[in-house]
């Protein structure tokens, strides 16, 4: 997702403390002690390319007993997601009364990824409506292709789960490729979410999903597992 570059948006990203701020020294990055960051030992959930953050907000809010960090690579659209986190995330929540927060964001390329975490800490990632690079000499770019597979295993526990959301059919036909192809278990799949009672338990949307699916758009979405 990319919007019009608003001036200054870069500064007050690094100045959020809605933020995990990055040491990157010459291209290299400190790796990020998550415990400190969060101060327990809860499980840690990633979404990759969050956009405006309403879908992670939503889910941070409701369970508070996870960890999440969103994961967006433009300042100026991180901005708005500070806007949920303020009015989603903190609206009349007591999160408003306490320096607890199971929230975070960082503003960098997923390719960053195993420079800043340690190995296999993560025990989810979520990828909801990401980018699908439609052109074939493209699709190595693809959020769901084999080289960010590669990323994702070293991220997670063993058998850690990606949860991957679209409306777009190509990009989903090709995404269930890719995981079979690299190994992963395939535990849940469907082809019209919103009308299958089981995957759509306690679903989120996000605003691309409300967007689409007013338009009368099926929404795909497969769960993996590494094994």
């Amino acid at each position: 997702m990319r919007l019009r570059h608003i001036t200054g948006c870069e500064e007050i990203v690094e100045n959020s403390k809605y933020c995990i701020h990055l040491e990157n020294i010459d291209g290299k990055y400190n790796k990020i002690d998550i415990n400190q960051i969060f101060d327990n030992k809860n499980p840690i959930n990633l979404e990759l390319g969050m956009g405006k953050g309403q879908f992670i907000c939503n889910l941070a809010k409701l369970n508070k007993n996870i960890n999440y960090i969103g994961i967006e690579k433009y300042p100026t659209v991180m901005l708005k997601a500070f806007d949920n986190y303020e009015n989603i995330y903190l609206d009349n929540n007591e999160f408003n009364d306490s320096n607890y927060s199971n929230l975070k964001f960082i503003c960098t390329d997923v390719r960053n990824l195993t420079k800043i975490f340690d190995e296999h800490i993560i025990n989810k990632i979520y990828l909801n409506f990401s980018d699908p690079w439609p052109k074939k000499r493209h699709e190595n770019r693809r959020l769901t292709s084999i080289p960010y597979l590669k990323i994702y295993e070293k991220l997670l526990f063993k058998k850690g789960i990606i949860e991957f959301k679209t409306d777009n059919r190509l990009l989903f036909d090709f995404s269930v490729e890719q995981f079979k192809n690299y190994g992963l278990n395939i535990d849940g799949l469907t082809y019209d979410l919103h009308n299958d009672n089981e995957l759509n338990k306690n679903n989120i949307m996000t605003e691309y999903e409300e967007k689409f699916s007013s338009k009368g758009n099926k929404i795909y979405k497969v769960i993996a597992s590494f094994k």
